[in-house]
């Protein structure tokens, strides 16, 4: 399948239109409460139930970190003959792979492309509920959450892209939502797996937030939060509050509050960097050099075919920052870039909508 015909079926899922109900977000509660209750796996609880074929592998990164993936290798019934080209699913923050799958099967991404021909590879990141194992650290040992985004962009990403390629012995087609697509960007901005991947889907793409207007984020943001919860030994960030707790229960997946770094320093210093260690002389050990050094977007190699969906409602991923994005990409060649702006559509509808 070309890179246009690829689109087609990423485009056509994303201008469904579809939104997310409350009794929808309750039926996935429900779901939920019983996948923990019962300490089922999500094959066994969420895929299989749905009548598709599910797998699941382990996956240790460089630095000891042992990662779950699962695998839908077909459609139900089978699905469509031949080869089928593998497509990985990198998760937001404070989420974790099965935001792919609580919607109805003809509403979740991930059965949407295994019935459209595709070989389905889902990530959960490190720290969150399926990925949780380390070769030497329990999740009770404050070094076991002693990273940040840097390291998903340095060895999450490149092991769950590499496991893939080795199992299919093809290049692999990459969708990443929220952080998914900064720990993309950022990889492909210094030429790391861009000869591994075939094309990338950027759903409200994360490069720039220096025009987010969520009114959380930016108080968030100005207050420091990641630096302020790891300062205070916060390792674990648990997203609970009054309103909405049900759903966003169902949904995050509580990572490290190192994660929440990158996007207050993105909004308020206008660019993207490697984590900034603190000082300037723990920044010379890591860097060579006495901040951190950026990333630029405009590296990214201009043969790559991107595809960046943003919406109109969208208070994190504001369409002004994705602008700023796209003028990164200017110089991108004209064939291998599609920017497609959904007008009412907010930052979890590209998910859970």
């Amino acid at each position: 399948m070309g890179f246009r015909c690829w689109l087609l079926v990423i485009t056509f899922v994303l201008s469904m239109g579809f939104r997310c109900e409350l009794a929808g977000a309750h039926g996935r509660w429900q779901l939920l409460q019983s996948l923990e209750a019962a300490d089922d796996g999500v094959c066994t609880a969420v895929v299989s139930p749905q009548g598709y074929e599910c797998q699941e592998y382990e996956v240790k990164t460089q630095d000891g970190y042992i990662l779950t993936m699962h695998r839908i290798p077909q459609g139900r019934g089978g699905g469509r003959a031949g080869k089928r080209q593998p497509v990985l699913l990198q998760h937001g923050v404070l989420m974790d792979g099965l935001t792919w799958l609580l919607n109805p099967p003809q509403q979740s991404l991930a059965f949407v492309l295994a019935d459209n021909g595709f070989d389905v590879w889902i990530t959960h990141g490190r720290g969150t509920r399926w990925s949780r194992r380390h070769e030497s650290l329990d999740t009770s040992d404050p070094a076991y959450w002693a990273w940040s985004w840097d390291e998903l962009a340095s060895f999450d990403l490149p092991a769950t892209v590499g496991f893939v390629v080795r199992q299919t012995g093809q290049k692999l087609h990459y969708v990443g939502h929220s952080m998914g697509t900064l720990t993309a960007l950022s990889a492909f901005s210094e030429g790391k797996l861009v000869d591994k991947i075939k094309s990338a889907a950027l759903l409200t793409p994360v490069a720039y937030l220096t025009y987010m207007t969520t009114p959380i984020g930016i108080a968030a943001a100005s207050a420091f939060s990641g630096e302020m919860l790891g300062a205070l030994g916060v390792a674990e960030f648990d997203p609970k509050g009054a309103v909405g707790t049900n759903y966003l229960e169902s949904v995050c997946a509580l990572p490290g509050s190192e994660l929440l770094r990158p996007y207050g320093i993105i909004h308020r210093r206008g660019v993207i960097t490697k984590y900034d260690h603190g000082s300037s002389a723990a920044n010379m050990a890591a860097y060579g050099q006495s901040s951190p050094p950026e990333y630029h977007m405009s590296n990214i190699p201009h043969h790559l075919p991107l595809l960046l969906s943003y919406g109109g409602g969208d208070m994190l991923s504001d369409v002004k920052d994705v602008q700023l994005l796209l003028n990164d990409l200017s110089n991108h060649d004209a064939d291998k870039l599609v920017a497609q702006l959904v007008k009412e559509y907010a930052h979890l509808d590209f998910v859970m909508g």
